[in-house]
C-alpha cells in the first residue's frame, strides 16, 4: 500500500496510532491520483524533511484542507501539539507540525547550510517541501516570537496568524521593562513545569503533567544554539502584519500574562483578543479545548472576538 511513499521514512509512533486510518486512505489515494494523472492528496506521515542546514522531523496528516502549521514552545516539541493535531485533523484541516531546528528530532546539518541558521527560514523551506501554497500559522511562547517574525516577512504566504501565551520576544523598552518587573526572583532556576504550567493544572492533572515533563525533558538539544529571528520583533515591525491575527493570552500565564500580551498586540493591526481562563503558559496543553474551540472559530471566521484596540488594559 505505501509502495507510492518508498523515498519517504514513515515511523510508528504512539501518536500516529490514530491516524493509521488517514495514512492509509493517503496513500491509496496518491496511487490512485497517480494513475489518473491528477494531483494526488498529499498522504498522512511523519518523515525527515531535508532543508538547507537541518533534517526538520515533521508530522503532517495530509488531506486537501487548509494548512495549519503549529509553531511549539521552548519547552516543547511537536508532540506537544497532539490535541491540536487530532482536532484540527478531524475537522478537515491538513496540519503540519514540526521540531525546529535544535529540538526533539529535527537534526542539524553543516553540511548543507550555516548554523543555527533562521526559524523562520526552516519554516519557510519546510512550507516549500511540503508544497504549501497559503497556511494557518499557529505559535505558542517561544513559537509565538517566530510566528510573528515570519507573518512580517512573508505575510504573503499566510492565510492567519495566531499567538498564544508569548512574550513576542518585542524587544521595545516598554515590553522589557514590564517583564522585568513581573520577573519571580528564582524561578529560572526552579525545574520548568513550576513556571511554565498553570497551578490549577498542576494540581488537577497528575499524569498530564508527568507527559508534559517528559517531553520538556527531551525538548531542547544539549548545547543547541538558539536560533535568532531576522530581526528585532519590535512595535514598529508588528504593525507591519497584515494578515488577520488572533491574540491568545492565558490569564495564569506568569511569564506572558494578558496585560503584557495586551501592550504590544496593540500594535498588530485589527489583532483580534481572547483570553483563556485558569491557564499558565503552557496554554494549549492545559485547556485544549477552550484553545481548540477558539482557534477553529477564528479560522472559520464564525468568532466573534473582540479588536485588542476595543479591550481596555487588563
Amino acid at each position: 500500500m505505501f509502495g507510492a511513499m518508498a523515498a519517504v521514512t514513515l515511523v510508528s509512533t504512539p501518536q500516529l496510532a490514530t491516524r493509521t486510518l488517514w495514512t492509509a486512505v493517503g496513500a491509496t489515494s496518491l496511487q490512485a491520483g497517480t494513475a489518473r494523472g491528477v494531483a494526488a492528496t498529499p498522504a498522512a506521515r511523519q518523515a525527515f524533511a531535508d532543508v538547507p542546514g537541518v533534517r526538520l522531523w515533521f508530522t503532517d496528516t495530509g488531506g486537501s484542507g487548509e494548512p495549519v502549521v503549529l509553531l511549539h514552545a521552548i519547552t516543547g516539541t511537536s508532540d506537544s501539539w497532539q490535541p491540536q493535531i487530532a482536532t484540527l485533523a478531524a475537522r478537515g484541516y491538513r496540519v503540519v507540525a514540526f521540531d525546529r531546528r535544535g529540538w526533539g528530532r529535527s537534526l542539524a546539518d553543516p553540511a548543507t547550510g550555516p548554523q543555527p541558521g533562521l526559524a523562520s527560514e526552516d519554516l519557510h523551506a519546510l512550507a516549500d517541501y511540503l508544497s504549501l501554497d497559503r497556511f494557518h500559522l499557529v505559535g505558542v511562547a517561544g513559537g509565538g516570537f517566530v510566528a510573528l517574525d515570519y507573518a512580517a516577512w512573508h505575510g504573503d504566504r499566510l492565510r492567519s496568524l495566531v499567538v498564544g501565551a508569548s512574550t513576542g520576544s518585542v524587544s521595545d523598552e516598554e515590553i522589557q521593562d514590564f517583564i522585568a518587573r513581573i520577573e519571580i526572583p528564582g524561578i529560572r532556576a526552579l525545574p520548568a513545569h513550576y513556571r511554565e504550567v498553570g497551578a490549577s493544572y498542576r494540581g488537577a492533572n497528575p499524569e498530564g503533567i508527568r507527559r508534559w515533563r517528559e517531553i520538556e525533558e527531551h525538548a531542547r538539544q544539549q548545547n543547541a544554539p538558539t536560533q535568532p529571528l531576522r530581526s528585532s520583533n519590535t512595535f514598529a515591525k508588528l504593525a507591519t502584519i497584515a494578515v488577520p491575527t488572533l491574540v491568545m493570552p492565558a490569564d495564569a500565564d506568569l511569564i506572558a500574562p494578558p496585560g503584557l500580551m495586551w501592550v504590544w498586540a496593540n500594535h498588530v493591526k485589527d489583532a483580534q483578543w481572547v483570553v483563556v481562563p485558569a491557564a499558565g503558559h503552557s496554554i494549549a496543553w492545559e485547556k485544549p479545548e477552550v484553545f481548540n474551540e477558539n482557534l477553529l472559530r477564528f479560522l472559520k471566521g464564525t468568532g466573534k472576538f473582540p479588536r485588542v484596540k476595543d479591550v481596555p488594559r487588563p
